[in-house]
């Protein structure tokens, strides 16, 4: 007898892959079929997505400042990715179809909702994302990750699950190695990540951040950066003119082992990296991109440096040298450093894999619905 099959749709992003990817790990231990319907070719995330079949799927963004021609474009590729959607569903026949925000899941969600099939969206970030924002109104149920969502109908609440952001097996793994501070004169592993958008930024910053800092703070610094291909050198050759140890590279696939064994991270503030700083408890100064749809990232940051758990210092106001004041003050103050660690521990959701893949079971009948108390308990 074939399993029970459930078709993930997401793509686009990291932010929107990665939870999806861990929702399908989870799904699989629990005896379940999982397809993916993507615009991605290639696995350029280096995820080994756990998928049985992946399907590509026709997409395209919407933006707000387009010409009447390219309107036009984007409607017809979407409506191509409806019509080829609403194709291989009929062959695959799932049980649910669970999108991820981002275009690439409009058209999956929207076939799966013309063939009456259950569907849920789930929003990673405090602001429901605009393909969200058209879907919300069809899908059976809403997965949020924060408690308060930005653009969120009040006239849905009915249909909303607080279930938090899925983080991979591999972030869970590591979120039971507890965060050890640095030792006053010893070693300060400082990790750097930010994205395509964010690579560039931080490989023109750290570096001249860190020529600013005291020699005996600089002596102590592990730096692991991603950096763009087109940045590795000059990154390189300036941190060997000062001296500083160093790693980078333009991707690392062992991230969350970075993560887990990092100090201080600095980061964007895209929401499953804050999901897996909270996870796992690590201190860190987000940067959020400037400039994006909604301010979803300044949102993100905010919430959780409210909570303590990290400094949230907008683009515009990260000079060199404010960033080399606060790596200073950081790696002076290990005990603000734990304290921040604990912080951002407390804001985690280790168990919204669990609490997402319930949902999914509810929407095809193989789970009894939770009491409405204890689905938003934390």
């Amino acid at each position: 007898m074939n399993a029970p099959s459930v078709m993930l749709a997401a793509g686009g992003t990291g932010g929107h892959l990665f939870p999806a990817l861990a929702l399908a790990q989870e799904l699989g231990r629990r005896g379940y079929a999982v397809d993916l319907m993507t615009d991605m070719r290639g696995d350029r995330y280096g995820s080994d997505f756990p998928a049985r079949d992946i399907y590509l799927v026709p997409s395209a963004t919407i933006g707000e400042r387009r010409s009447a021609l390219e309107t036009i474009r984007t409607a017809i590729t979407l409506a191509r990715g409806i019509l080829t959607a609403y194709r291989q569903l009929a062959s695959v026949k799932p049980g649910a179809v669970i999108g991820f925000g981002g275009y690439p899941s409009f058209p999956p969600v929207m076939a799966a909702w013309l063939r009456r099939i259950p569907t849920a969206i789930h929003e990673q970030n405090s602001v429901l994302g605009r393909a969200n924002r058209l879907l919300a109104k069809r899908v059976t149920a809403i997965a949020t990750s924060f408690p308060s969502v930005r653009y969120l109908d009040a006239s849905l609440e009915r249909k909303v699950r607080l279930t938090g952001n899925p983080v991979r097996d591999a972030v869970i793994d590591r979120s039971t190695r507890a965060y050890v501070p640095p030792e006053p004169a010893g070693e300060f592993r400082l990790l750097v990540f930010g994205g395509s958008q964010g690579a560039r930024f931080f490989s023109d910053l750290l570096p001249q951040a860190v020529a600013l800092l005291k020699p005996e703070t600089r002596s102590r610094l592990r730096i692991v950066q991603q950096c763009r291909e087109e940045d590795l050198g000059r990154v390189r050759q300036a941190y060997a003119a000062l001296e500083v140890d160093m790693e980078l590279a333009t991707f690392f696939r062992d991230l969350p082992e970075k993560m887990a064994a990092a100090h201080l991270v600095i980061a964007r503030a895209g929401a499953s990296s804050v999901a897996e700083l909270t996870v796992m408890g690590r201190p860190s100064i987000l940067v959020p991109l400037p400039h994006a749809v909604d301010n979803d990232q300044l949102r993100n940051a905010t919430q959780l440096a409210r909570n303590g758990g990290a400094s949230c210092i907008e683009q515009k106001d990260l000079t060199p040298e404010r960033l080399a004041s606060e790596i200073e003050r950081l790696a002076a103050n290990p005990d603000e450093l734990a304290r921040m660690a604990a912080a951002a521990k407390s804001q985690g959701r280790a168990d919204a894999v669990i609490r997402l893949a319930d949902l999914v079971e509810e929407l095809m009948g193989a789970r009894q619905p939770r009491p409405p108390m204890e689905q938003d308990r934390n």
